[in-house]
């Protein structure tokens, strides 16, 4: 039984890695989706033709707009304010907007990706290694730590970076906002003057190591 409780309103770092630490992404398409599923289930709409958008990103570098915005924010179950996609794990900050939101979006996407990937590459069972994990942020320090400590994750890909890795956040944070409405940056973001200061804040976090209850090997 999951030891966190999850509350609307309040926001969670979830995480999970590849069974065996095995990697979860093979190639672009791949990365490509899972961020549409992380993305677009934030909602309960229904998307169809979902490698239609795929292929879509894959030749413009973004996905087809959401024909009915309204909508998707009236339903949406979650709001995803930081993520990072790396080869064989994911970190996703999220805040829970209804409940049992968390635990519905989590499903969806690893259900939806795991199908995708079991079929692609011709195997079957586990994807990944259990349950996703989550951790309740108890106040802004941590909300702004786990900002930091997410979007630093690319660092071990190599010096710098972090700041183009395109499957980060972070250049959503300190450039353009690549998804519009399916990335709320504002409420760390409107913590600092502009997004050079919040790039120095970055740059100069501490958090390079997981703290002790993120532990992928629990």
């Amino acid at each position: 039984m999951r030891k966190v409780k999850f509350s609307p309103g309040e926001y969670y770092h979830t995480l999970n890695r590849g069974n065996n630490k095995q990697s979860i992404f093979l190639d672009e398409r791949d990365y490509v989706r899972f961020a549409f599923l992380m993305l677009h289930f934030q909602s309960v709409i229904r998307f169809y033709n979902i490698s239609y958008s795929v292929n879509y990103f894959i030749r413009h570098r973004v996905f087809s707009k959401i024909k009915n915005e309204k909508e998707f924010l009236k339903k949406r179950q979650v709001s995803l304010l930081c993520f990072v996609l790396m080869p064989n794990h994911f970190h996703l900050l999220v805040r829970e907007e209804s409940e049992h939101g968390i635990s519905n979006y989590l499903q969806r996407v690893q259900d939806g990706y795991t199908k995708y990937f079991n079929a692609k590459y011709k195997k079957s069972g586990h994807l990944f290694q259990g349950p996703f994990k989550a951790v309740h942020v108890k106040d802004n320090n941590q909300l702004l730590y786990l900002s930091s400590y997410i979007h630093k994750n690319p660092k071990e890909l190599g010096s710098g970076i972090e700041y183009s890795y395109l499957w980060s956040s972070l250049q959503d944070y300190i450039s353009i906002n690549r998804w519009g409405i399916l990335l709320e940056t504002d409420d760390i973001l409107g913590q600092f003057r502009n997004k050079e200061e919040y790039r120095d804040f970055i740059k100069t976090s501490q958090a390079k190591e997981f703290p002790k209850e993120l532990d992928l090997d629990d």
